[in-house]
């Protein structure tokens, strides 16, 4: 197998985990810049290719081997871990180890949005508009992006949206549409929480605007995993997602954000990706 390290990813300190593992005789290989996970990954002859980082590395070596006969494995250790978390693989190193050397195999989906492939979640309004801003600030930490977060609220306004899920299509103002393969932002925070990587669906979470006194609700609800209880938050399921919006902007992919247009198309791709889980 190969390790994939990213240096910079979480707080950027990686030379524990590297040590460890060039002490247990693995091939540890770095990245240099972004995409080169990607490269690495779809290059390498190894069987089993584990992501060292957060969700951004492991989005680019999953990349890199979807459609392949290669597993992904992942030693989470980024800002957020968001698929990770929802596999239920450790943030704790020997745990994560564990379960690449001797895990369970697991088939699971993945999503293109405007032809970018995620594996975790993507999603337009608030939390895409934190993402940039969270990228431009040019720090990390799970502390940084609820700062990012606060100071964007205080000027945030809902958009329209035009939404088509399958064969239905609706109008909504919202603070923010997900859509989700995986339950979770991150941190344990489950802006999707019924959604089944394996289940060849996509789960939609629309969230109405809210007011700052209905936040700690939400927050909680969120954290919980028990979301879809408020009133505020509708949730649906579909194969095929069509949002159109007035104008362009952000959206975002597995914590990373892009420029999008006013048509956005997202699809779910059934069974394409094979990763380490734990064995229970």
């Amino acid at each position: 197998m190969l390790f994939i390290v990213n240096p910079i990813s979480g707080n950027g300190n990686k030379s524990n985990i590297i040590s460890r593992l060039e002490a247990g005789g693995f091939n540890v290989v770095h990245t240099e810049y972004a995409g080169h996970a990607e490269e690495l990954a779809r290059q390498a002859s190894e069987r089993t290719i584990v992501a060292v980082g957060g969700d951004g590395t492991v989005n680019e070596v999953a990349r890199g081997i979807i459609g392949s006969d290669k597993t992904l494995g992942i030693i989470p250790c980024g800002s957020g871990d968001g698929l990770a978390l929802h596999l239920g693989i450790s943030r704790k190193f020997d745990h994560a180890l564990d379960t690449v050397l001797s895990g369970t195999s697991h088939s699971m989906d993945a999503g293109v949005i405007d032809g970018r492939l995620f594996f975790s979640v993507c999603g337009v309004g608030f939390d895409a508009l934190v993402s940039e801003k969270f990228a431009k600030s040019g720090k990390r930490g799970l502390l940084n992006y609820v700062e990012q977060g606060m100071s964007l609220w205080r000027e945030f306004r809902p958009e329209k949206y035009t939404i088509t899920i399958d064969d239905r299509t609706w109008e909504n103002e919202a603070a923010l549409i997900t859509v989700g393969n995986s339950s979770q932002w991150g941190n344990g925070a489950k802006i999707t929480p019924l959604a089944d990587s394996c289940d060849g669906l996509l789960d939609v979470t629309v969230a109405d605007m809210f007011t700052t006194l209905e936040m700690p609700a939400l927050a909680y609800l969120l954290m919980t995993g028990h979301l879809e209880r408020s009133s505020r938050i509708h949730c649906y399921r579909g194969k095929t997602i069509r949002i159109s919006r007035s104008s362009g902007g952000p959206a975002h992919v597995d914590g990373d954000w892009f420029e999008a247009g006013t048509e956005i198309e997202i699809r779910i791709i059934p069974k394409a990706l094979n990763v380490m889980v734990p064995s229970k």
